[in-house]
């Protein structure tokens, strides 16, 4: 009857229950603290980029170049016809990230 009573405890006191979860917390923290360190990076590529992309602008409009012309002209001859006194339609919306994992 003793082996009964000890089989009834909760799993919360199991000290096997117990380490398995400490390991899970450690994981979980474990993989946000990685994932909040390439978030930072890839803000800083994202950085990079943008100045780069600043950079090759300002050089075209010293030459120049009007890209909002440009622009205006590619969005004109690509937009989707929309109903008149609307703006272009919008994109289907992307499927969330769990639906795709």
């Amino acid at each position: 009857m003793a082996a009964k009573k000890e089989a009834a405890k909760p799993a919360a006191t199991n000290p096997s229950t117990h380490s398995s979860r400490d390991e899970q917390i450690g994981y979980h923290k474990g993989s946000l603290a990685v994932l909040s360190k390439e978030r930072q990076e890839l803000g800083r590529i994202l950085g990079i980029v943008e100045q780069l992309m600043q950079m090759h602008l300002a050089a075209l409009k010293e030459m120049g170049v009007d890209l909002e012309a440009e622009a205006e002209k590619l969005m004109g001859e690509s937009a989707p016809m929309a109903a008149p006194g609307k703006g272009p339609t919008k994109p289907k919306n992307k499927p969330p990230i769990e639906d795709i994992l």
